[in-house]
Formats: C-alpha cells, sequence, structure tokens
C-alpha cells in the first residue's frame, strides 16, 4: 500500500506534475516552460512563520505592498506548504507565459516596481528568501485550472491560501 502525499505538500505537487521547486534567488537560471501554466509557492520549514513588518517587494504604482503583522498572522493557513497559487497566460500577444510571469514575481520580490501585486504577502515572512517556486505547463486554459486549484483548497482548508487575496 503506497503512502498518500500530504495534501498541498510538495510532494503532492510534484505527483500532480508540478517541477522546479526552486528559490527565488535561482529562478532567473531556470528552466522556466514559455507555455502557459499554475505555479506555487511552497515553504517546506516545519518552524511557525515570523512575519516583518517591511516588505522588499517593489512599490507598484508608488503603494507600499507591506501591510500589518496582524493581518498576515490572521491570513495564515496551518498544514499546507503551498502559500500561494497563480497562474500564467498567453496574454493577448501570445509572448506570456510561465517564464515572463515568474521573471515579474521575482523581480517585484526584489524590490523593482513589477506589476506583480498578487501573492505579495510571501515578501514579509521572514525566511522568504527559503520559499520555493514551482510551476506546471498546462495545455488546459491556465485560468480555469488555477480556479479549480483554488476551490479544492478552500474545500480542504475553508479559506484561500495565505497569499491568495481572491479567487
Amino acid at each position: 500500500m503506497t503512502e498518500h502525499a500530504r495534501p498541498w505538500s510538495r510532494r503532492a505537487l510534484e505527483e500532480g506534475g508540478f517541477q522546479g521547486f526552486v528559490p527565488f534567488a535561482e529562478l532567473a537560471g531556470a528552466d522556466v516552460p514559455l507555455a502557459p501554466g499554475v505555479y506555487a509557492v511552497l515553504r517546506t520549514s516545519g518552524e511557525p512563520p515570523r512575519f516583518a513588518s517591511t516588505s522588499p517587494a517593489g512599490r507598484f504604482k508608488q503603494k507600499d505592498p507591506a501591510v500589518a503583522v496582524e493581518v498576515l498572522e490572521k491570513r495564515w493557513v496551518d498544514g499546507p506548504e503551498v502559500l500561494y497559487i497563480g497562474k500564467a497566460t498567453t496574454g493577448s500577444a501570445g509572448r506570456r507565459g510561465l517564464q515572463k510571469r515568474l521573471e515579474e514575481y521575482r523581480r517585484h520580490g526584489a524590490g523593482e516596481p513589477v506589476a506583480h501585486w498578487g501573492g505579495r504577502y510571501v515578501w514579509q515572512l521572514e525566511d522568504c528568501d527559503e520559499l520555493l517556486v514551482a510551476w506546471n505547463p498546462t495545455d488546459e486554459d491556465a485560468a480555469a485550472v488555477e480556479s479549480r486549484m483554488l476551490g479544492d483548497f478552500v474545500d480542504r482548508y475553508g479559506v484561500l491560501p495565505f497569499a491568495n487575496l481572491r479567487r
């Protein structure tokens, strides 16, 4: 009898076809596909999270990406390793995809004023440098896959992943 992977863990995502699992700092050199798909940010540490009062993320349109530590503490979901689920579509010109979207996310976290406001709560984790990024290219509509994944997460935990602010 095989043991089932813990829901919303690295192992569960690997079994579901996700690949990568690299820290944001190594993302620029990773072989991220150009294709559309979904991606996830994971925290594999078993230690309780510690939150910073400021965020290193870029100020897109001059907006401070930081929120109060109390907000982050209330949003925290105990149990899953997955903190954020996102999608990467091809865009109207057909030149977007996982590689471009994840590069935007990385650059936003590195302090550049880039349009990746979603998932910004991860940057206030004191161990944000240890977070892993995984991706799964899909032939199916990435928005539909993301929606299904978020729905499955909510079905299990009753809330969205920590850094997902909307469905």
